[in-house]
């Protein structure tokens, strides 16, 4: 050791930055973060202290530098505030990537998980509506189910499919106001979650007519064009929460979802785990399944013990959007 150096190992001191900005990341875009700070739009980078955390849309953040929303300015995220809850996906990357398929966080501290879903054209989904239920009971946030299209086709046989889990939802009409959905929507941070096509930019547009997303038309085959691009968070009129807006799905994992957190996404089926033996897989495999028998007795739907199988089984693959 060279003389006059200290034996004791060095301290990073970080900066205090009390004088920071308080913002909510709203865009994400090549490593530019919009933040709404007290109403303005401020564009910032992540400091370099901040090592490999992520930021994500929804997230609470502190800011420093010039945080005026001024063209051609930029500030620095210095901070970010511990999530209340972080909805997650398992996507598909590049194969030739060693990572694979790897958990992405798709927003922070949402309050409402709304799955859109249309009831014709193209008609609903319950594998994709089930996966949904499953990341938002895995993330501790409320699912709303919103049912778009209702003026062509009735949603009595998706409602009896979920009819035993007292599942939240709304009806939308495009020659009706969207009154329900705004009342669901007041005063939450809600993320909209669909396929293409499904009606969620126009909904958007409805509730927020500045916000201006693009709109896409339902191919021949009855799949929609993914029309937006990005995440963005978009401010309710009158300030009375927030929507996130997120694109047509194309694929939509659970690999990073447990097989016990999985069964919790099925509330319906949840408690009859408790007359499975020791280490039972829920598979049906052993024949002694609780849960076929709670079905055996009629206490269940069918349909829902299928559906929970199929995702079981296929945690690791993406949902084909």
């Amino acid at each position: 050791m060279r003389p006059g150096r200290s034996s004791r190992p060095r301290t990073r001191i970080r900066p205090r930055h009390e004088d920071a900005a308080e913002g909510f990341v709203v865009a994400v875009d090549r490593g530019r973060y919009t933040c709404d700070v007290q109403g303005r739009r401020v564009v910032a980078m992540r400091a370099r202290e901040l090592g490999r955390r992520g930021v994500v849309v929804g997230d609470r953040v502190s800011l420093v530098g010039d945080v005026s929303g001024r063209p051609d300015t930029l500030a620095r995220i210095v901070r970010i505030a511990e999530r209340r809850s972080v909805l997650r996906r398992t996507a598909d990357d590049d194969e030739a990537s060693p990572e694979g398929r790897t958990e992405r966080v798709v927003v922070a501290n949402a309050d409402q998980l709304v799955i859109v879903s249309s009831l014709a054209d193209p008609p609903p989904r319950t594998g994709f509506i089930d996966r949904c239920l499953v990341a938002a009971y895995d993330a501790d946030i409320d699912p709303l189910l919103c049912l778009t299209k209702a003026d062509l086709a009735g949603p009595g046989e998706i409602l009896d499919y979920y009819a035993e889990l007292d599942l939240p939802y709304v009806l939308c009409r495009p020659d009706e106001p969207l009154g329900a959905l705004q009342t669901a929507l007041a005063g939450r941070i809600s993320v909209l979650f669909g396929h293409s096509g499904v009606g969620k930019s126009t909904l958007v547009n409805r509730l927020i007519p500045q916000a201006d997303r693009a709109v896409g038309e339902v191919s021949a085959v009855g799949k929609g064009r993914h029309t937006s691009t990005n995440v963005v968070a978009l401010p309710l009129p009158d300030g009375d929460g927030w929507i996130i807006d997120t694109p047509g799905v194309r694929s939509f994992g659970l690999a990073h979802v447990s097989a016990d957190s999985l069964l919790h996404g099925f509330p319906d089926l949840v408690e009859a785990s408790a007359d499975c033996p020791p280490n039972c897989d829920h598979t049906g495999a052993s024949g002694d399944c609780g849960l076929d028998a709670l079905v055996a007795t009629g206490g269940a739907d069918p349909r829902r013990l299928a559906s929970f199988r199929r995702l079981l089984s296929s945690r690791g693959e993406p949902y084909p959007g």
